[in-house]
């Protein structure tokens, strides 16, 4: 019983952190124009994604404007948006798997260690979609710190963490933490399941008389 319990939350936590790769990758707020300096208007704030860059006005009008050419893009741009989108391919096809090995469902229920395996491969699944987006987030984090701490941008043209990328960070670390809770409870089970099991002795008939 505790290790469906810890099965079911390591795949509740890795759906939240799936629908929050997504979010994510779709929110145009991976960073936000920095008012670090003394000439920074703070009537206008500016923010990019990796799709678009929109431009909030203090009166509350938002511009968004979707990026033109992938091929004008910065390779670090390119580079995130196609782990980013792998992350969410990897979730899509770990919760299929997932959902095949949950003690909860009744695939391949006449075989529990197959069904503890395919559990387990799913938990690896959601591992490495949230390894792809948290080296897509961290990697354009250190960009944006990288650009934000060099002497020679324009302070007009610092950018800071934007929402999106906090989101990423933490979706990133809900699909490892729900993958290896996965793992866990599946190596567990199979297991348990490969415990050598005695075979049942026939009971002898009671009263039973033998006749010549």
């Amino acid at each position: 019983m505790a290790n469906a319990g810890l099965q079911m939350l390591g795949f509740v936590l890795a759906f939240i952190g799936f629908v929050g790769l997504i979010a994510s990758t779709s929110m145009p707020e991976w960073k936000a124009s920095s008012y670090a300096g003394d000439n920074i208007v703070t009537a206008l704030a500016i923010y990019e994604g990796l799709w678009m860059s929109c431009a909030s006005q203090s009166t509350g009008q938002i511009q968004c404007k979707w990026f033109d050419s992938l091929l004008q893009l910065s390779a670090s741009v390119q580079t995130t948006r196609a782990l980013m989108i792998l992350g969410i391919f990897l979730g899509f096809f770990a919760i299929l798997i997932a959902s095949l090995g949950m003690k909860c469902t009744t695939c391949f229920a006449d075989d529990k260690q197959k069904k503890s395996r395919i559990a387990t491969i799913g938990g690896a699944v959601f591992i490495t979609a949230g390894l792809s987006a948290l080296v897509a987030t961290s990697w354009y984090g250190h960009r944006i710190s990288q650009d934000f701490y060099n002497p020679f941008t324009p302070t007009n043209t610092k950018y800071e963490f934007g929402v999106a990328l906090f989101i990423g960070w933490g979706a990133a670390t809900l699909c490892i933490l729900g993958g290896a809770f996965l793992c866990s409870s599946s190596c567990s089970k199979g297991g348990q399941a490969g415990s050598q099991q005695y075979p049942k002795t026939r009971a002898m008939p009671s009263g039973g008389k033998d006749y010549v």
